[in-house]
């Protein structure tokens, strides 16, 4: 099922070598905290610590902007709205304008107003249950991406066009009943923010953990690529290793998040806005690659839906991104793209490349 909450991870490894960068005063200072319902950790390469905590402070910062449960969030207020405009904040319609964008690319297999669904399974609450199918069929009626409104200074647009933001007014209606969940792109959109914020301040070498999310910045300081491993979700042993530098690496998966139902089935966390169901997709994780966050954070529940053949010509089409698929069967599907930077650790799978 599309989870907006938090999508099951693979518990990655990373590899921090050489605490200190030689010749330049920096050292390596990393700060840890929990926010966006998850656990997070930052580790960065500077001669300046305070660096960390405005990172931190600015995650903090965007939990209380985005927050699907905080009453006092923007989120919170267009989904209790009963179908009355609010007014946002550009970040706010920009993120939203961005998820619209995710959603048309992926035919709403990425939909932010999964929420009423998720919420009606208990993966916000831990209230588990199966719903009953005719709640489901209605539940559905309140899934729908194109009923959301986004308006510039009165305009019906739904994209930010090239203005000056910091003198437009920018709204958002939802209809009632309806409400949106970003879960499944706010820790991307975080990780794209404090990079820059790091980038901004000198930063060069630096590694983001959001809950499962990655994102580095540079390499590690003595000179290779960081090295993330792949877990195998039933074992929990890393079935490959991943070799990277300046990208994001998401991954998403039911096995983090789930339920045994009263009638013995397993029911996982991310749902198929098409049936209301999680999603059975033949596919154990899925780890995307890509120079955004928010991209790779959004493309890696929605393909994990998708299944391997149509993630597969997802990928054929945009190229714009790379990907590890593990499935139920025992391939591992790797794209060209990252082809050579990924090392199996497990014979029993089967390393199949995408080109």
């Amino acid at each position: 099922m599309i989870s907006y909450m938090r999508r099951g991870m693979s518990v990655i490894s990373l590899f921090v070598l050489g605490s200190v960068l030689s010749g330049c005063g920096k050292k390596e200072c990393s700060t840890s905290f929990i926010a966006m319902d998850t656990y997070m950790e930052i580790t960065a390469y500077t001669s300046d610590e305070s660096v960390l905590d405005e990172a931190k402070q600015e995650i903090l910062r965007l939990e209380a902007l985005l927050s699907v449960t905080d009453e006092g969030s923007e989120i919170y207020a267009v989904n209790h709205a009963g179908g009355e405009s609010v007014v946002v904040s550009d970040e706010t319609y920009e993120l939203l304008s961005l998820a619209l964008e995710l959603a048309d690319e992926t035919d709403g297999v990425f939909d932010p107003t999964i929420y009423p669904l998720v919420e009606a399974w208990g993966f916000t609450t831990g209230d588990y249950r199966v719903p009953e199918e005719d709640e489901i069929s209605g539940l559905l009626e309140l899934v729908d991406y194109t009923k959301i409104k986004l308006s510039r200074d009165g305009s019906n647009e739904n994209d930010l066009s090239e203005s000056d933001s910091d003198e437009s007014t920018f709204t958002v209606t939802l209809p009632t009943g309806m409400e949106l969940d970003l879960g499944a792109i706010a820790k991307g959109y975080a990780a794209d923010t404090v990079c820059s914020l790091l980038e901004d301040a000198g930063v060069e070498s630096a590694l983001l953990y959001l809950g499962g999310n990655i994102q580095t910045i540079g390499i590690k300081p003595d000179g290779s690529a960081w090295r993330i491993g792949i877990q195998e979700p039933e074992s929990g042993e890393y079935i490959g290793i991943l070799s990277v530098s300046d990208v994001a690496v998401v991954t998403s998966g039911g096995y983090e998040r789930y339920f045994i139902g009263d009638d013995g089935e397993t029911y996982w966390h991310i749902i198929d806005p098409s049936t209301g169901y999680p999603a059975d997709s033949g596919l154990l994780s899925v780890t995307i690659i890509a120079d955004s966050g928010a991209y790779a954070d959004a493309l890696s529940t929605a393909l994990f839906v998708m299944g391997a053949e149509k993630a597969i010509a997802f990928w054929r089409e945009h190229s714009d991104f790379d990907m590890v698929l593990l499935t139920e069967t025992g391939e591992v599907y790797v794209t060209d793209g990252v082809y050579e930077e990924f090392e199996l650790k497990d014979e029993e799978y089967r390393v199949v490349r995408v080109e």
